[in-house]
């Protein structure tokens, strides 16, 4: 069985990723959303689901909350039951793409009172962020347009970099502005956020506080998303990472589902750049489980990302450097692929018992009975979707 040093334990131990209060809700395809029985019917719900992955796992301390589908009448209630539960709440997300209004845009609308619409809701965001004790405001935006002179790009541009100004100009001192990107849809010709360097140009224009946010479903096929991340993390400028898998496009599924290979040079990249438990360098999932359970699609997800963070934490550097500084090129690559093939899951499963955690926190979930209590107890209202 690999050991695993105790500097790797260490880092493994302090390794904390944040959950997505929405991917405990309903979701599916463009075509269907499907319910399943005991779905959250309300943010308190959705953040009691998300205790149970950090209850079995101790890898997911905090939950990220999407406005308005989480608004609370008290967000000081809806903080002291995530502590209650062992958990905080996390990453703010605002939303500018479901409202009538922002058919044609929300921060690059040519409409100023449309526009300014736009902005309220994110001064919005920042208050429920004092109140929740968020640091970070993230901000992805469904727009561009679908047809060659549609829109003057040039203009959404500044506009976005206006909005995005007023915005910043309200964060308080502790809070940061993450901007993601998305390299298509809903609009087909331009986005207006469609790639990192896009991203990183309006944040780097605005500030210290303001950072890019990787979604790693979020690029064209083939593109080394490792590069992206190693130059973000060289220029400063990597706030979060948005973990989740895709085969074509932003598929949302579990994060390493897809390609474990892409997922570990990942998070080697983020070793090698300082990024791994770098409190400046947010790891959360962004996924929506369409048709498993939603408990254990988490569970599984951060164990996926611990799997592979031991694994990228096993590469021998001191002789891939050596191979490297040499140009021996198999030797170097040998060297990384060891490591990636190399069998963690019996150590991790003997390590997590020695804390006090099961062996096999999937197997522990399904025997708990909480996915049954939570199906018989859940009846009646509304159950917790997309846009809610």
């Amino acid at each position: 069985m690999t050991t695993l040093s105790s500097s790797i334990l260490m880092n493994l131990e302090n390794q904390a990723i944040e959950l997505p209060s929405w991917a405990f809700g309903n979701s599916g395809t463009r075509f269907r959303v499907f319910g399943t029985p005991g779905t959250p019917r309300d943010p308190y719900e959705k953040v009691a689901d998300a205790a149970q992955v950090n209850r079995y796992t101790a890898l997911a301390p905090s939950v990220a909350l999407h406005i308005p589908w989480d608004k609370v009448k008290s967000y000081d209630d809806l903080r002291a039951h995530a502590d209650d539960l062992g958990v905080s709440l996390g990453t703010i997300n605002s939303n500018t793409f479901q409202d009538e209004d922002y058919k044609f845009g929300a921060l690059t609308h040519h409409d100023d009172s449309i526009r300014q619409k736009a902005i309220d809701h994110h001064f919005e965001c920042i208050d429920i962020m004092h109140a929740t004790g968020s640091r970070d405001l993230k901000i992805w935006l469904a727009e561009g347009s679908n047809y060659p002179g549609q829109n003057d790009m040039r203009a959404r541009q500044d506009r976005l970099h206006d909005s995005l100004r007023q915005i910043y100009a309200r964060l308080g001192d502790e809070q940061r502005l993450v901007l993601e990107y998305k390299f298509f849809e809903p609009a087909f010709y331009h986005t207006d956020v469609p790639d990192w360097g896009t991203s990183y140009a309006q944040v780097a224009s605005l500030g210290e506080k303001a950072m890019v946010c990787l979604d790693t479903g979020h690029h064209a096929p083939g593109t080394n998303i490792e590069f992206i991340v190693m130059q973000l993390l060289r220029l400063g400028k990597l706030g979060s990472f948005d973990f989740n898998s895709r085969f074509y496009a932003d598929d949302d599924l579990i994060v390493g589902a897809a390609d474990p290979f892409q997922l570990f040079r990942i998070l080697f990249e983020v070793i090698r750049g300082g990024g791994l438990n770098n409190p400046e360098v947010a790891f959360m999932l962004d996924q929506c489980h369409n048709i498993e359970d939603k408990i254990p699609g988490q569970i599984r997800s951060v164990l996926n990302v611990q799997e592979m963070t031991a694994r990228a934490l096993l590469v021998d550097r001191e002789a891939l450097d050596a191979a490297q500084s040499r140009n021996d090129v198999l030797a170097a690559n040998a060297i990384f692929m060891d490591a990636f093939y190399t069998d963690v899951r019996p150590t991790l499963a003997q390590w997590r018992e020695s804390r006090g955690l099961p062996a096999d926190p999937m197997a522990a979930y399904a025997a708990s009975g909480y996915q049954q209590h939570i199906a018989a107890e859940r009846v009646g209202g509304t159950q917790a979707g997309w846009g809610a």
